[in-house]
């Protein structure tokens, strides 16, 4: 499977509604004239107890909107639990994305994690409502080597189990005796709340792409790729038409981001 070209000319392109001007280098054109969109994975730690994660989530919103030519945003909004115990239990919440979290705080040599916080590509990290800070990380991301992801044959039986088939790879032979682990994610489309008590008690919330399961599928090792059908059990009540697969390939111990797509599942 072919890998993502490295990105080569400069081009100064502009996020929509105003949000940051950015220096944007532009995806080479393939010999049919065609763009390859290099994919970039943004995950949102957030929370609907957290008074400053709106702005965020309203950020990671107009991302999923696809404002920059040749770039592929491919985002998540995963919330975390640790703030449920300020009045207002996050119906979306899961003491799963607090542990992702907590691994990237001990990567980044944080302190302590805090809301809201974006991640690119397991490589880089901010306050998830600083724009010039993601304007700078974008512009570093869209210019890493990736390896190509594929999801195909996506379907959901009325067992509520979803079926797809995923490809991915390989990782580059020049990555030694390194591996890389393979994640599929079911995500919301669209989520709303009435949120009645804590810091946004009176407001409706409403997010983009919210993580419902993050499964570990498989690994790769340098050389190899992955080819496999998968199965995912879904949460009884979800709408097929309100989701999306997320798959993504990432270094072994949670680092770096080494390929990802999205797809929806009708």
């Amino acid at each position: 499977m072919p890998q993502i070209k490295h990105i080569k000319n400069a081009l100064l392109l502009t996020m929509t509604m105003g949000l940051l001007a950015l220096a944007w280098p532009q995806p080479p054109a393939s010999t049919t004239g065609s763009v390859n969109p290099v994919p970039i994975l943004v995950e949102l730690y957030t929370s609907e107890g957290c008074s400053s994660c709106p702005p965020a989530d309203a950020f990671l919103q107009t991302l999923d909107q696809q404002p920059v030519p040749g770039v592929e945003m491919i985002v998540l909004s995963e919330h975390v639990d640790y703030w449920n115990h300020v009045g207002w239990k996050d119906p979306f919440s899961s003491s799963f994305y607090s542990d992702r979290q907590s691994v990237y705080g001990r990567r980044f040599g944080l302190s302590e994690v805090y809301t809201p916080q974006m991640v690119l590509d397991g490589a880089e990290q901010f306050n998830g409502s600083d724009r010039d800070a993601a304007g700078k990380a974008f512009t570093k991301a869209v210019t890493a080597e990736k390896i190509a992801v594929h999801v195909t044959a996506i379907t959901v039986e009325s067992a509520n189990t979803l079926h797809a088939h995923l490809e991915a790879g390989p990782l580059p032979a020049s990555r030694g005796n390194s591996s890389a682990e393979v994640y599929v994610v079911v995500a919301l489309n669209h989520a709303e709340s009435q949120v009645a008590r804590g810091e946004n008690a009176g407001r409706t919330l409403t997010h983009t792409a919210v993580a419902e399961n993050m499964t570990k599928v498989g690994e790769i090792r340098a050389g190899q790729g992955f080819n496999q059908d998968i199965q995912l059990k879904l949460k009884s009540g979800l709408n097929p038409d309100n989701l999306r697969l997320v798959a993504f390939v990432q270094e072994a111990h949670q680092g770096r981001v080494l390929g990802a797509t999205a797809q929806p599942v009708k």
